[in-house]
């Protein structure tokens, strides 16, 4: 992570370079902390199984279910699991990536209201990443709370009430629903859903809940395009809409950093709720953009184009400018969460060479028809008409 350096900028100009401050020292920097792993993170699930024979054994092996695996985050928990030694089981409806780990156990089924498969078993440890309703997580942990001693739920760090208090911590207070048995997910209604599905597990697993709030998750596999989109459109090269200012903070956190945390975490049988992403050190959008950079070849420039500018372009934060969110109107400390507990906890941040790297790496493996049907980003021809308007006001 490099230190932010205050830019030298023109008046109402939208351009803004880096170059003479970071990329001089950085690229050589970057691509070669990236060359160590280059391959690993492409390669199919077993035969990248000879690549974690160096992972240290756990000390004692747990029977773990994972409720979805195979998914995004899953995989990673599974892998790293297995790694350890740990025994999994895998309970899902067999629709998604179901070629993955086929010798691992599998039971078919739904969190809406179909846990036949796991009546009458017992693991140590039950890692939930797929409920957003707690009317799923309120059935499954009412159902293994006397056949589990750990019950692990992946929250969000949008389950709060209010986002424009800076360096927040695990206490801050989480948004409520006048009608809490609502099961529509909006932008309104998903962090407060995800506080209820929190209560639901502490409820069933009182002092034997963990409970686990990202941020945004991102690498290799991300589907959702909301960092893949970056070190995609950087590789394409041009002229770059970048948003807001260069200063403006983000956080993000690679997916298999979470996911080993996690395992290391039930290992350890920790309870209690933590803040999960990062990194360790403020990162800025200008930072994170320079950094993917680094790890292409393309020619690129970047034009610093202001919030109140996109948004009366209708540019939207984090959907057309994925990971930017501008700190104000109320969301000063949406990028902003203090995320010491989970630190201190053990979790760790690789650079964001190898993150960038390997997520362009792997989504060049994707058809070339993909691009065209990404989930976020900005269209190429209305990013080139926002600069040029831009452009035309004198930025």
């Amino acid at each position: 992570m490099f230190p932010l350096i205050a830019p030298r900028a023109q008046p109402r100009t939208g351009s803004f370079t880096f170059e003479r401050i970071i990329m001089a020292t950085s690229r050589r920097a970057f691509v070669t902390a990236a060359a160590a792993l280059s391959g690993a993170a492409l390669l199919p699930s077993r035969l990248r199984a000879g690549l974690l024979e160096a992972v240290a054994p756990a000390r004692k092996p747990l029977r773990i279910l994972v409720l979805g695996g195979t998914g995004f985050l899953g995989p990673q928990q599974v892998e790293y699991a297995l790694a350890r030694g740990h025994t999994l089981t895998l309970f899902n409806r067999g629709r998604t990536n179901p070629e993955l780990f086929p010798d691992v156990e599998k039971l078919e089924g739904d969190r809406n209201d179909d846990l036949e498969a796991l009546q009458g078993r017992d693991w140590d440890v039950v890692i939930d990443n797929s409920a957003s309703l707690p009317r799923w997580v309120r059935q499954s942990a009412q159902l293994l709370k006397e056949h589990a001693g750990l019950y692990l739920f992946v929250s969000s760090i949008s389950v709060y009430a209010d986002f424009s208090p800076p360096g927040m911590t695990e206490t801050a207070t989480v948004g409520t629903l006048d009608d809490p048995t609502v099961e529509q997910i909006t932008g309104e209604t998903y962090g407060p859903l995800k506080a209820l599905c929190e209560q639901e597990a502490e409820r069933a697993f009182p002092g034997r809940a963990l409970v686990i709030r990202p941020g945004l998750i991102v690498g290799p596999g991300d589907t959702s395009d909301r960092f893949t989109y970056w070190p995609v459109r950087i590789d394409r090269g041009g002229e770059v809409l970048a948003p807001g200012r260069p200063t403006d903070p983000v956080q993000i956190v690679d997916v298999r950093d979470l996911g080993q945390w996690m395992v290391r975490l039930v290992e350890q049988g920790t309870t209690g709720v933590f803040h999960a992403t990062g990194p360790r050190a403020p990162l800025s959008i200008a930072e994170m953009l320079y950094g993917l950079r680094a790890v292409t070849s393309a020619e690129v420039s970047f034009t610093w184009v202001d919030a109140d500018f996109l948004r009366d372009h209708q540019v939207r934060p984090w959907a057309d400018m994925p990971v930017w969110v501008p700190p104000r109107d109320g969301m000063q400390g949406f990028a902003r969460m203090d995320c010491a507990k989970a630190i201190a906890a053990g979790l760790s941040f690789r650079p964001l060479a190898d993150t960038g790297r390997d997520t362009l790496a792997w989504f060049q493996t994707l058809p070339p028809e993909r691009w065209e049907r990404r989930r976020a980003g900005i269209a190429a021809e209305r990013e080139q008409g926002v600069l040029a308007a831009w452009h035309a006001r004198g930025g």
